[in-house]
């Protein structure tokens, strides 16, 4: 007889839930005095600076079962620990808040909104749960600020990733965002990159699109395309302890991605002289996937394909991507999983990604 599907997540790790904010607010006692007067004076807090252009009252933005009295879905540390650490009872959940502070023109506002937010999770998410872990919001467009942000959180534990959304205003790869990953690096923390814009460039090579359905899915391409930054600007080489985490990526696409990027590196390798092996080696070393939202194939013969297609068991991770709704019940996992892959993807790789899991479980 199988187990139920949350048998399996006692103890596992949550690689990427989603707290939000109730209302900007909240951040106002986790302001510097001169940011806290500054958003006053120009009413900020009464803005919400939502990141994301798909519509709030969208099906797959919170589960029903998981949907608040008031305030945005994942907005109460109660409801979430009566969801799902309570009820899946997992080890660590790794927060994530993904917030417009990441998308602000001006530098130094984002960093002044990165600072609030890295504050507000810690005091009123982490101190009150000792289950919960979290990345560090930074200012993606200055490499300088979030290189300080990083530097005055690395010695919390807590805090065990760089958070970045996946279509920034250049290319991930490209070398003025390197401080950001030797600091990561130097600190043991991965670089967590979430589906998400800071809408300076469509999500599509041919524009903007019209529909939700065309924006959703054109996320995988910004996926690849800051893959192959990554890869291509040697990255991985300059940093060779650092591991990239995608979160909400999706995972079928990545095969193909690596097979086309094998085969034009095998044609064009004398412009990259320093990527002295096969793309695909450099990123099933480097890189890691969350489970949520899982593109699975309809059968579990085809699933069996495609992991095998990855080409290792070590890339995975287990994720509920709390509140979102991508499955019901209790069943975070695909079903045709053995049991040992489930360990790894639930346990092993989680701690072998983030090794500040190890040192404060």
């Amino acid at each position: 007889m199988n187990r139920p599907a949350s048998d399996h997540l006692t103890g596992a790790i949550d690689c990427d839930i989603h707290p939000a904010l109730p209302a900007t607010r909240v951040l106002l006692p986790h302001f510097d005095p001169y940011w806290r007067e500054h958003v006053l004076r120009r009413g900020l807090e009464r803005e919400n600076f939502e990141p994301s252009s798909y519509p709030a009252n969208a099906p797959i933005n919170g589960r029903p079962d998981w949907h608040l009295p008031s305030g945005p879905p994942g907005s109460s540390l109660p409801a979430l620990q009566a969801h799902l650490l309570d009820r899946l009872r997992p080890a660590h959940a790794i927060c994530n808040v993904v917030h417009g502070a990441q998308v602000m023109l001006s530098e130094d506002l984002s960093a002044a909104f990165c600072r609030a937010i890295n504050n507000w999770i810690k005091a009123e998410w982490l101190d009150r749960d000792p289950r919960l872990r979290a990345s560090i919001v930074v200012p993606p467009h200055s490499a300088e600020l979030a290189v300080e942000e990083i530097e005055r959180l690395a010695p919390d534990p807590r805090f065990v990733q760089v958070l970045l959304l996946a279509m920034t205003e250049v290319p991930l790869g490209r070398r003025q965002n390197w401080p950001i990953y030797k600091a990561a690096s130097q600190h043991g923390l991965p670089i967590g990159i979430h589906a998400g814009s800071s809408f300076r460039h469509p999500p599509s090579a041919l524009g903007w699109p019209s529909y939700y359905l065309e924006d959703y899915v054109s996320q995988a391409q910004g996926f690849q395309a800051a893959l192959n930054s990554l890869v291509s600007e040697g990255v991985f080489v300059k940093f060779p302890d650092l591991k990239v985490v995608l979160i909400e990526s999706g995972v079928t696409w990545l095969p193909a991605s690596l097979w086309r990027l094998d085969k034009t590196w095998r044609g064009v390798r004398a412009e990259v002289p320093w990527l002295e092996e096969q793309p695909t080696e450099t990123v099933r070393r480097h890189v890691r996937l969350t489970l949520q939202p899982f593109d699975a194939p309809p059968t579990e013969q085809q699933l069996h394909t495609l992991l095998e297609q990855l080409g290792s068991d070590r890339m995975l991770l287990f994720s509920s991507d709390y509140p979102h709704w991508h499955f019901d019940g209790d069943e975070a996992l695909p079903s045709g999983l053995s049991a040992e892959l489930i360990r790894k993807i639930c346990v092993e790789n989680p701690l072998e990604t983030y090794p500040r899991l190890k040192e404060t479980s």
